[in-house]
């Protein structure tokens, strides 16, 4: 990957690591759950055995950088030149599969949470990596 694709990459997963937590966030707030639980929940994958907050948060930081990362970088080189928002909302369904099917099944606190604003994070996730990802090629070309 060329120095250009690796800091798109970085920047779109920077802006939707973000702001794709406003669909969860926003439904707990509506429910009067605690937005906070889906951090907690990213944190006991890296402590398990933990249930105080501070340290869960602390934990879930490094946990959802890497997702993000590591996730914003397979768009990065699977999402088309074209409709590059519209195939990573998609492809966040796949992710929030993987997510949260395979991987988050087995980890109980992530179980608990309400899935479908967990999958919606995730189509944001993809449709917000696929936007930045498009804007910045597009600005390289114009450039």
């Amino acid at each position: 990957m060329d120095r250009d694709r690796a800091r798109d990459v970085v920047v779109a997963a920077a802006v939707a690591g973000v702001v794709s937590g406003a669909p969860s966030t926003l439904h707990a707030l509506l429910t009067r759950r605690r937005p906070i639980e889906a951090t907690l929940a990213a944190g006991t994958m890296l402590l398990p055995r933990e249930s105080r907050s501070v340290p869960l948060a602390l934990a879930a930081v490094p946990v959802h950088a890497a997702l993000s990362l590591g996730w914003a970088g397979v768009l990065g080189a699977v999402l088309p030149a074209r409709r590059a928002a519209g195939a990573g909302a998609a492809a966040g369904l796949v992710i929030a599969a993987l997510d949260l099917g395979v991987v988050g099944r087995r980890v109980p606190r992530i179980r608990a949470l309400p899935q479908v604003p967990q999958v919606a994070d995730h189509v944001a996730f993809g449709l917000v990596v696929g936007w930045v990802l498009a804007r910045r090629r597009a600005a390289r070309r114009a450039a």
